[in-house]
C-alpha cells in the first residue's frame, strides 16, 4: 500500500482546498475505496475524511429533496419522504447491500464506486485497460457473464455497480459539485462517462472536485415507482440486469415514465429510447414489451452475457406491469 496522509476536513471549503493541493481522494464510509487502497490499484497521496461534512436530508417547498452528500445509504433509505414519495431510490439502496455495509456508505461515495469486474481487481494476472490505460481488455474474450451490453468499447466491457445511482438516473437527479473553482451542478446521467477508448477516466468530476449534495427533483407521479434487481443468488449480490421506473398513466395511455438499467453498462443507464416509445401508447404488455426491445435494439452482448438483452426486456415488462398494478 503506498504511503498518505490522513486529514479530517472540517467543512466543505477545507475539503476542497486540501483536494486541490494533493494527489488526494475524499473518503467517506471507505466501503469501496479501502479495497481499493489494500488491492494497491488507488495510489492517493493524501486522504481526506468529508464524513463530517452534510448529511441531512432537506424536503423543499416545491417537493424536490437535497441529500448531503456525508449521508448514510441507510438514513437515506429510511427517510420517510423518501419511502414514500421516492420508493424506488429507497428499494435501491435495501437491495445494494447488506445493513452493516448501508450503515458505513455515504451517498457520494457510493455514486463514485468503482467497477466490481473480476479483471480490474487481478492486477497481478489481467490486462484492464481501466486500471492500466493501454494495456488491453482480458474480459473481452474472457469470461463475460457480469459485463455490459450497452455502450461498451473495444477498451472496456466493464459495468458501474451501483443500485443507488439507476434509481437516481431514472428520477433526473442533479449532482452538486464544489471545488477550488467554484461551484456547479451536473444532472447525474451526465456525471459518469461511457468508456470509448480512455474507461479509466470514469466521471466528468475535474481534479479536486467534491461531490456536496444530490437534488432530487419533484416528480408529481414518483410515488408510483420501484426497482428490481435480478441478481445470480437471493443474497447481495451485483445486478446481472436490474430496472429502476415510475409510470404515470391516465386511463390506459403512459402519460409520463421513467426507466434506467443497471448492470448492462459501465454508467447506469437511462432507458431514453424506451421512454419515448411508450409515452402516449397504451399501457399493455405489448406495448412495453415493444418499448424495451427498442431501448435493447444496440445491444452487443459478449460471449457469455447475451441471456442480458432477453433479461433486460422481460425485466422492464414485469417492473412496469407491476407498477400498472400499484394501488398508490
Amino acid at each position: 500500500m503506498t504511503p498518505f496522509t490522513y486529514t479530517r476536513a472540517r467543512d466543505a471549503a477545507e475539503a476542497v482546498r486540501l483536494g486541490a493541493e494533493n494527489v488526494a481522494k475524499y473518503i467517506g464510509g471507505g466501503t469501496n475505496l479501502v479495497d481499493l487502497l489494500r488491492e494497491t490499484i488507488e495510489h492517493p497521496h493524501s486522504l481526506i475524511d468529508v464524513t463530517g461534512l452534510s448529511d441531512t436530508i432537506e424536503q423543499r417547498e416545491d417537493g424536490s429533496l437535497l441529500i448531503g452528500a456525508a449521508t448514510r445509504n441507510t438514513a437515506v433509505a429510511s427517510h420517510r419522504a423518501v419511502r414514500s414519495q421516492y420508493p424506488v431510490l429507497s428499494r435501491a439502496l435495501v437491495a445494494g447491500a447488506s445493513a452493516q455495509i448501508r450503515n458505513m456508505a455515504t451517498v457520494g461515495g457510493n455514486i463514485l464506486q468503482r467497477t466490481r469486474c473480476a479483471y480490474f481487481y487481478d492486477h497481478d494476472g489481467s490486462r484492464c485497460n481501466k486500471r492500466s490505460p493501454g494495456e488491453g481488455c482480458d474480459a473481452i474474450g474472457g469470461f463475460s457473464r457480469n459485463h455490459a451490453i450497452l455502450g461498451a468499447s473495444s477498451a472496456c466491457v466493464a459495468t458501474h455497480p451501483s443500485d443507488m445511482c439507476v434509481a437516481l438516473a431514472a428520477l433526473g437527479a442533479n449532482v452538486h459539485l464544489r471545488s477550488a473553482r467554484g461551484e456547479r451542478t451536473l444532472f447525474l446521467t451526465d456525471l459518469h462517462r461511457l468508456p470509448e477508448d480512455r474507461p479509466d477516466i470514469e466521471t466528468m468530476l475535474e481534479a479536486g472536485e467534491l461531490i456536496t449534495a444530490v437534488e432530487i427533483p419533484a416528480l408529481p407521479f414518483s410515488a408510483r415507482s420501484t426497482y428490481r434487481k435480478v441478481r445470480d443468488r437471493a443474497s447481495y449480490a451485483f445486478a446481472l440486469v436490474s430496472v429502476a421506473a415510475a409510470l404515470e398513466v391516465e386511463g390506459d395511455t403512459v402519460k409520463e415514465v421513467r426507466l434506467a438499467l443497471g448492470g448492462v453498462a459501465h454508467k447506469p443507464w437511462r432507458a431514453w429510447k424506451a421512454e419515448a416509445a411508450l409515452k402516449g401508447r397504451r399501457a399493455t404488455p405489448e406495448s412495453f414489451r415493444a418499448a424495451a426491445e427498442a431501448e435493447l435494439a444496440d445491444a452487443a452482448p459478449l460471449r457469455d452475457n447475451g441471456f442480458k438483452v432477453e433479461l433486460a426486456n422481460r425485466t422492464i415488462v414485469a417492473v412496469l406491469t407491476e407498477l400498472m398494478e400499484m394501488d398508490v
